[in-house]
């Protein structure tokens, strides 16, 4: 997400725009061959067999690789999770909204279908609208995943933005995300409210957690693209979730100038990103995000995967080294400093979480 202009939609890379950079919902994909998959009258190809290791930043795979590294780190996400039941979280997660169906929210059911259908899911995650003002939807869960949307995010977006914002919560889903992403979240409830299983080691933890949910962003944004395939609609939906407003007293010309401000030092984005994590913030945010975005498309990542280049399942994972490897190249900061970070977190937290959760349960 670099330069002055949005992407045009034929090969990827900043075009100068008109007037109507800020009304084109219905404007065309990459120009590919492409199968019917979208709303309206779009073509998207539908990206069959495709493995998340194609849209995922490699800063996420070697965070997240970083996480999974660390038994005691994991074990004890699980027991946290098993103290309180996976079934009464999804059921907290999800008592206060509506399961999404052909008879509840049929244009949503519909429009999610064809998202899944794009990202070719294996599986109907289910989906629920919550009455919430707040403009934001989340994929939790373990074992079970499924997708919460807020009411706040139906009224602000139209249809092309809102496949997007479910090709971006699917994307976490398919990337192996839910599980700590909803872990994060519950650690933020309980810290808010003062539970004493959440002590100096489980706020570490948390810290850990958040720098690795900002770069499942940066990957999650990537996803959304594939899903919709017009960079224009991710970048209207950004503006719309950042500021609000619509087409005709804002700018989405505008809006990118804003995001080649920060790109401008890479240096100092990463650093406001840290800032905003040690003040709890789950997300990075949407300025910083549009120019990550940008900068995947314009080095031709983002065509590579229409053509059919791109990663499938059935193809084997690459290595550890080589996501920090990858991560390394993608940002100056040592790669291996998160997971130094995280390693000591986690030893801190086998001294006293486990403990704390025994004298509130009796966690064995």
């Amino acid at each position: 997400m670099t330069g002055d202009n949005p992407v045009s939609p034929d090969d990827g890379r900043p075009d100068e725009p008109s007037n109507a950079d800020d009304d084109e919902a219905g404007g065309h994909g990459s120009g590919h061959d492409a199968t019917e998959a979208g709303s309206g009258a779009r073509a998207r190809r539908s990206l069959t067999g495709i493995s998340p290791r194609a849209w995922e930043h490699p800063a996420d795979r070697a965070a997240l690789q970083a996480l999974r590294a660390i038994p005691i780190f994991d074990e004890v996400l699980r027991k946290l999770f098993g103290f309180f039941g996976e079934k009464p979280i999804r059921l907290a997660f999800q008592a206060n909204a509506v399961r999404v169906s052909e008879r509840q929210f049929e244009r949503v059911h519909r429009l999610y279908g064809e998202v899944l259908a794009t990202l070719d899911a294996p599986e109907e995650y289910p989906l629920f609208v919550s009455q919430t003002p707040l403009v934001n939807a989340g994929a939790y869960g373990m074992n079970r995943p499924f997708v919460i949307l807020n009411s706040g995010t139906l009224q602000l977006l139209d249809d092309d933005e809102l496949q997007y914002v479910l090709a971006h919560e699917v994307g976490h889903i398919l990337s192996g995300h839910v599980l700590y992403r909803t872990m994060m979240v519950i650690l933020i409830q309980l810290a808010e409210r003062g539970f004493p299983i959440v002590g100096l080691a489980a706020r570490a933890v948390l810290v850990a957690l958040l720098e690795w949910y900002r770069k499942s962003e940066l990957s999650s944004d990537r996803a959304g693209l594939l899903g919709v395939q017009d960079p224009r609609i991710v970048f209207r939906s950004m503006l719309k979730m950042a500021g609000g407003g619509d087409a005709a007293e804002t700018s989405v010309t505008a809006f990118l100038e804003q995001a080649e401000a920060y790109r401008e030092s890479e240096d100092i984005a990463d650093s406001v990103f840290k800032v905003l994590n040690l003040l709890g913030a789950t997300h990075p945010f949407y300025v910083l995000r549009v120019s990550e975005l940008r900068s995947w498309i314009e080095k031709g990542e983002y065509d590579r995967v229409l053509r059919g280049e791109y990663a499938h399942r059935e193809d084997p994972e690459p290595t550890y080294v080589d996501d920090l490897t990858a991560a390394a190249a993608a940002y100056r900061a040592d790669a291996s400093e998160f997971v130094d970070d995280l390693a000591s977190a986690a030893r801190k937290m086998r001294d006293s979480l486990l403990d704390s959760l025994r004298g509130v349960g009796g966690v064995s």
